[in-house]
């Protein structure tokens, strides 16, 4: 499998739908499943936990050239069908507030992330199932107008780690895949056989759907109706492997989702029932290229979210370095 193959004419393949259907009796069996309640403390790191100092150490030693990738995408105010919410940036000060010297400029950034438009971390307050957060908190109690008491994104604090990219794409020597496709447990397994790379506990996984590079060549679409990502049958093996954290540049979600009455099952499974925080959002595009050409994908991954006590998440812009 070479670079040039995902970057050269071939169409992409036609999506083959989000399913098979996965029933609300199916779904509850393998939330059970895959929750790993009770396991650590403290409880709201969730799998976070698993990244002892070793594996710090063994993800700084993958360093080679010293390649560093920036994987956050540009802080969009222009509203669109998958930007309801535009974030805000406004200048404050243009060197004529303060007194003369130096002069100064200032703006002011603000946005409500949860959407498809910022990169962005889920910490493991932002999704309850069954009105329970993750470790079988009560999301009532634990989260009010002030904000969260347990799961807080600033119980979190950074993340260094092991990244390892899925290229979906590349992988099938397409440009990406379409929305509405579905990945499953056997396309990650043939996805780390070709790309030589082997999940591992504490790994942050981060998967590529090619959904930046369609959204620049074809235009913005709302992928709340329509997106790449990955089925609920493929989160067991995730969790058999013990990732820490899952990425996606889309939501990790499949949409349409295969669960009746679930919109964003893959959420469910993994911050309510695993305590894996999600990163959403990502431009992998310079990931895939730099993979490609270092012939490498597993690296080492840098995410530091803001500290925001009683925050649900964090805007991010997490790094890679090869």
């Amino acid at each position: 499998m070479s670079s040039d193959r995902a970057d050269g004419p071939c169409p992409a393949a036609a999506a083959p739908g989000s399913g098979p259907a996965v029933s609300r009796q199916e779904f509850d069996a393998l939330f059970e499943t895959v929750r790993t309640w009770g396991r650590w403390a403290p409880a709201d790191r969730g799998a976070w936990n698993r990244v002892t100092a070793d594996r710090v150490r063994q993800a700084v030693a993958r360093v080679r050239s010293g390649t560093v990738v920036p994987m956050g995408l540009p802080w969009n105010t222009r509203a669109g069908p998958d930007n309801r919410k535009p974030a805000v940036h406004r200048m404050t000060d243009l060197g004529d507030v303060e007194p003369p010297e130096p002069s100064t400029h200032k703006d002011f950034i603000a946005a409500d992330y949860h959407g498809k438009a910022v990169t962005h971390l889920d910490a493991l307050c932002h999704i309850a199932y069954r009105g329970q957060l993750y470790d079988g908190r009560t999301a009532s109690e634990a989260v009010d107008a002030e904000g969260a008491r347990f799961g807080a994104v600033s119980a979190l604090g950074p993340l260094v780690t092991t990244g390892v990219l899925l290229d979906l794409p590349a992988v099938a020597g397409i440009r990406w895949l379409e929305p509405g496709q579905a990945v499953r447990a056997r396309d990650i397994i043939a996805a780390e056989k070709a790309l030589g790379v082997t999940i591992g506990e504490g790994d942050a996984v981060l998967l590529r759907s090619g959904h930046v590079r369609r959204r620049e060549e074809l235009g913005a679409w709302d992928p709340d109706t329509a997106s790449a990502g990955l089925h609920v049958s493929a989160v067991p093996l995730l969790a058999e492997r013990g990732i820490a954290l899952l990425g996606a540049d889309g939501d990790s979600d499949v949409r349409p989702s295969p669960v009746e009455g679930v919109h964003s099952p893959v959420h469910a499974l993994a911050v309510a029932a695993m305590g894996v925080p999600l990163l959403d959002n990502l431009d992998l595009e310079a990931l895939s290229a730099a993979t490609a050409e270092a012939g490498r994908y597993a690296f080492l991954f840098v995410l530091s979210p803001l500290n925001v006590p009683g925050g649900t998440g964090s805007p991010v812009n997490p790094v890679a370095v090869l």
